[in-house]
């Protein structure tokens, strides 16, 4: 994870790995993985298990949506501050991996992310607490701002992340409300 959040997706060779690792061969890595593709899967399925057992623990889900998406948004800032290095390498992985020659990115991956913004947003317009919008759209908006921390850390390593959730929750605030 460390190499790929460093590096990038495309410095993981098994010999990159290898040596990272200290290792005086691929060998161990090919006998555990057939290929990158099985290496990637296995690293990725780490990374997802990590960012349930954040969120799961993090935060308990408001019924007001408004308190929901702010939490949301506060739960994966916080999740980019404490697990910069999954989540680095989990952008890369999505960016650049290519499984089986497939596109670099299958936008399934993305449900379970936007999905859980879009019921928040959906169920905040049945409540007539959020205005008109296409939840779909907005529920992208907001995750991509959310996604895009893990190279914000890179270019501002010092960036105030709890002003940021701030900036974040305060923005998408007025942009859903009732106009």
């Amino acid at each position: 994870m460390a190499l790929i959040a460093e590096q990038g997706y495309r410095a993981a060779t098994f010999q990159a790995v290898a040596q990272r690792a200290g290792l005086p061969s691929t060998r161990t890595i090919s006998y555990h993985f057939a290929g990158k593709d099985d290496l990637i899967e296995a690293v990725t399925a780490e990374i997802l298990r990590v960012i349930g057992e954040f969120v799961s623990g993090a935060a308990t889900w408001p019924d007001d949506p408004r308190q929901a998406l702010a939490a949301y948004i506060r739960t994966a800032v916080a999740l980019n501050d404490s697990h910069w290095v999954q989540m680095k390498a989990l952008t890369s992985i999505v960016l650049d991996h290519r499984p089986g020659g497939q596109r670099p990115y299958d936008a399934k991956q993305e449900n379970p992310a936007v999905g859980r913004v879009q019921d928040i947003l959906e169920r905040g317009q049945q409540d007539g607490v959020f205005g008109r919008f296409d939840p779909w759209v907005m529920a992208v908006t907001i995750q991509r701002s959310l996604d895009g921390i893990a190279f914000l850390l890179d270019q501002r390593p010092d960036l105030d992340l709890a002003h940021y959730a701030d900036e974040l929750v305060a923005t998408f605030s007025r942009a859903t409300t009732v106009t």
